[in-house]
């Protein structure tokens, strides 16, 4: 595709927009087809597990990377945003989707496919892996059952380290990853990675740390007495001081989730339910039917799968479906919730919206709409709806589920630091202490004991290292923007005051609300204006506060 030489007047502003609109349209009829096979080589891939799948998983993105790194392409498209000449709002906005998605690409075709054929091979290695306790191979369920279940202090470290050993298998080649990314960045005029990736996702760095710095000194008093109500209760629980208490007793590998030790143990209420079935109700009882998107879906665990989860868009054309490993437990409960979650957002976008625009407006959006549904597994009101409780029972779980949701989040955003600011001093200096670095941050902001001796690279087993780079500060804007969402609907849409509790079920008007203001525009609108059509304001952390942190 050939750059044209830039003119001035209207009649020339409307020829750019129709040259542009003739390379969106050849470039749409090139990618479309590459990214869908693209996709369903990564389905397979990480279903199965075969070395095949992910090598043409390889090749059919580097051809995508291949076209995305085409300098002529990206100086027509620079031109024409330095320009100003195209003033027609869909079509700009998809000059400023192209244009981003060209920037990080503009390298040399060895360095993309060193990267490419790195990260493949990560990826692989991740899913592959089966950690293992005494010399037994054991499963991530299995490791989620024994910390979340035994007694034995032993058992339960050594259930932790098998959760991290991989992290040891793959750090070497993740922070040669690393370094690759960076020259990558640098060649770009960035000064690492960690910068490109948030300013190609439209996202500013200084604010982003201004907003982190704000969260943590809101949380940090309230997370320090919930915590040693925690202490106190998993001392007792394990016949130790306070102080004696090591990460594997907090139930889950990181500490990110809070363990379910107070009054009522939430996990007795799933165990035999079919928790696809549940979601499968649920969606279906506010007007957004799932049964398509879980008919493609891969649920259950079996041997070379991914063992965690995530909800995928297979081809912008309405093909979204979720990878899990369903238990009948909270946690999953909650997962399924939250991954389709993701699913039902590109499924319900608007398909005459262009093919560029067929995505979330951000990744912090979708994210919101899943931390929205997968919230629910915590709310009595949607669990009398959805597993037939009583209204006695309603009654009983209203203060032990608030207790355990403020928890939840206020850990949850003591956990984000940790993640948010490692990953960036990891692509600020690869070669530093990592290992130190990771139990100085836990230590900081999670208040957690760092094991004896020199400490590993079990940091590395966080699957969001391999898999998502530089996001994880996404769910943080996400569960901001999840609680902002839940005010709106409150009060807008359901018409009640912001603390009355609903179950978010059975009423259709929830459905129309999102499939109009959010999943159907997609990304038609920038993030932010997306945000203030449909709640009426600009993201703020204001309703999450309210709401959680008290």
């Amino acid at each position: 595709m050939s750059a044209i030489v830039l003119g001035h007047g209207c009649s020339s502003v409307n020829q750019h927009e129709q040259h542009l609109s003739q390379f969106i349209a050849r470039h749409v009829q090139l990618v479309d087809p590459l990214n869908r096979q693209a996709n369903l080589a990564f389905w397979a891939a990480t279903t199965t597990g075969r070395q095949d799948e992910y090598q043409r998983m390889e090749r059919l993105q580097l051809a995508i990377k291949r076209i995305y790194s085409d300098p002529n392409d990206f100086a027509y498209l620079k031109s024409l945003k330095t320009s100003g000449t195209i003033r027609q709002p869909r079509l700009r906005r998809q000059l400023d989707r192209l244009y981003l998605a060209y920037l990080p690409n503009q390298v040399q075709p060895e360095l993309l496919a060193k990267m490419t054929q790195l990260d493949t091979k990560i990826q692989k290695a991740y899913n592959d892996y089966r950690p293992s306790i005494d010399g037994k191979v054991v499963t991530i369920n299995n490791i989620y059952t024994i910390l979340t279940t035994e007694p034995d202090s032993e058992l339960r470290k050594k259930a932790w380290q098998a959760s991290r050993q991989v992290g040891n298998v793959i750090v070497e080649d993740l922070l040669n990853l690393v370094r690759l990314r960076n020259r990558s960045a640098k060649i770009l005029g960035f000064d690492n990675y960690h910068q490109m990736a948030l300013v190609v996702a439209e996202q500013d760095p200084d604010e982003l740390d201004r907003l982190f710095d704000e969260l943590e000194a809101l949380t940090r008093e309230p997370f320090l007495r919930m915590n040693a109500v925690l202490d106190r209760l998993l001392a007792s629980k394990y016949g130790l001081p306070a102080d004696q208490l090591m990460p594997w007793h907090y139930h889950d590998p990181f500490f990110q989730r809070s363990p379910l030790v107070y009054d009522l143990d939430l996990d007795a209420y799933y165990k035999g339910k079919d928790i696809k079935q549940i979601a499968e109700k649920y969606y279906a009882s506010i007007g957004l039917p799932v049964d398509q998107i879980l008919a493609a879906s891969d649920l259950y665990d079996k041997p070379g799968k991914d063992p965690h989860a995530y909800g995928m868009d297979v081809d912008r054309h309405g093909d979204a479906r979720v990878l899990a490993n369903l238990q009948d437990t909270e946690r999953w409960m909650e997962t399924l919730l939250h991954e389709v979650g993701h699913a039902v957002y590109s499924k319900y976008h608007d398909m005459n919206e262009p093919w560029l625009l067929r995505e979330p407006a951000h990744s912090f959006t979708t994210e919101a709409i899943a931390m929205f549904f997968g919230r629910l597994s915590r709310n009595p009101l949607w669990m009398q709806h959805m597993l037939g409780l009583s209204d006695q029972e309603v009654v009983r779980l209203q203060p032990v589920t608030d207790r355990y949701m403020r928890f939840q989040q206020v850990l949850f955003i003591r956990w984000a630091l940790v993640m948010y600011h490692f990953e960036k001093q990891l692509y600020a200096n690869p070669d530093q202490d990592l290992n130190r670095l990771w139990w100085d941050l836990v230590e900081r902001y999670q208040f957690l004991k760092r094991p004896p001796g020199e400490p590993d690279a079990g940091w590395a087993s966080k699957l969001h290292f391999v898999k998502a780079p530089c996001y994880y500060h996404n769910y943080v804007l996400g569960e901001l923007l999840a609680s902002q969402l839940e005010h709106h609907i409150k009060t807008k849409i359901l018409g009640v005051a912001t603390n009355t509790k609903v179950s978010y079920a059975n009423d259709a008007r929830i459905g129309r609300y999102l499939r109009r203001y959010v999943f159907g525009p997609g990304a038609r609108y920038h993030w932010q204006d997306m945000i203030r059509l449909a709640t009426g304001e600009e993201l703020t952390p204001r309703y999450f506060v309210e709401q959680f942190v008290h």
